[in-house]
């Protein structure tokens, strides 16, 4: 088990308000979802709640950020990015505004709410539009390392939020730069790619391979767009292989990503564990990771998968 690391988007809002007298917070009134009670508190002139009106939150934020602000906006993922697309696509990612969109609760880690509130296909949005920097981040260290990044380099981005608390599996220092994938371990036999909640399940999953005589290598991958090419070049060129892990629908995030890289420049086997083109339902953690098959054994089985795909090739 990793330490835990309370409230991460609000921590790391209240840190940032203090280099950054221009940051302004926006909620459509899940404050307490997007754990920004402290901030309104301590910044109440730096703060607003706006209510139930998501398309409105987007044209606030893009005027706040035409007039200079540093904007970070919140709601359900599946609010920020599907009910919004039109305004996010014109008055943020066309325009280029400083607008920072975090998205909570995104996909299955809404597990209570089912399928209306949970964000299957919010990665793919963002990823398609033109100037939209897109994160998944893998862990809390790597939230607080996308948000300060974020703070000091203008324009869009969207980042998936983590709410109440969220593991501590990186080392700050590492995680500095949240553009930069890092291999956590080292083998030759696979690599898997793991975005969001699914890095301590690819931990646990290779820990187990392990076990068998497989080595596999361990990529955490908080960046999906601009997306860190170079590294995944190199794990499909020494691994032969990759599996790709994701709490998202596996059409257009990170398995649609990596294919894409190495179909072009260095073509090896990419097994996917994500979301098969499916809505959701309500159901706690365990029973959706199962069913959706984004469990520790589904990496388990893409990894000895992806093994045989090598080896048949190879020959």
């Amino acid at each position: 088990m990793y330490p835990k690391i309370d409230k991460p988007y609000g921590a790391g809002l209240l840190k940032l308000a203090e280099t950054h007298p221009e940051l302004v917070v926006i909620d459509a009134d899940l404050s307490r979802a997007c754990d920004t009670g402290d901030f309104a508190q301590k910044y109440p002139e730096r703060y607003l709640n706006l209510g139930v009106t998501e398309a409105n939150m987007i044209g606030v934020s893009a005027g706040l950020a035409l007039s200079g602000k540093l904007v970070f906006s919140g709601t359900f993922a599946c609010f920020i990015t599907q009910r919004v697309y039109d305004q996010v696509a014109i008055s943020v990612a066309y325009m280029q505004n400083n607008v920072k969109l975090c998205g909570i609760e995104a996909a299955l880690t809404s597990g209570s709410n089912g399928a209306t509130h949970q964000s299957m296909m919010d990665l793919a949005l963002m990823r398609a539009l033109p100037n939209m920097r897109v994160y998944d981040p893998v862990d809390a260290v790597s939230l607080n390392a996308v948000m300060h990044y974020e703070a000091d380099h203008p324009g869009p981005a969207y980042l998936r939020g983590i709410r109440k608390s969220g593991p501590a599996i990186l080392d700050p220092a590492a995680a500095a730069d949240p553009c930069k994938a890092l291999i956590l371990r080292e083998g030759r036999d696979a690599t898997v790619i793991a975005s969001g909640i699914m890095l301590e399940r690819a931990l646990a999953a290779v820990d187990e391979l392990a076990k068998t005589g497989i080595e596999v290598r361990v990529v955490a991958l908080s960046c999906l767009k601009p997306i860190d090419e170079e590294t995944i070049l190199r794990c499909a060129a020494e691994t032969g292989c990759i599996v790709s892990a994701e709490n998202h629908t596996v059409i257009g995030g990170l398995g649609s990503a990596v294919s894409e890289i190495v179909g072009e420049a260095c073509p090896v086997p990419v097994v996917k564990v994500g979301i098969h083109d499916a809505f959701g339902e309500v159901g706690s953690a365990e029973y959706l990771a199962e069913k959706f098959r984004i469990g520790v054994p589904d990496i388990l089985a893409a990894v000895n998968k992806a093994v045989e795909l090598k080896k048949k090739y190879k020959n």
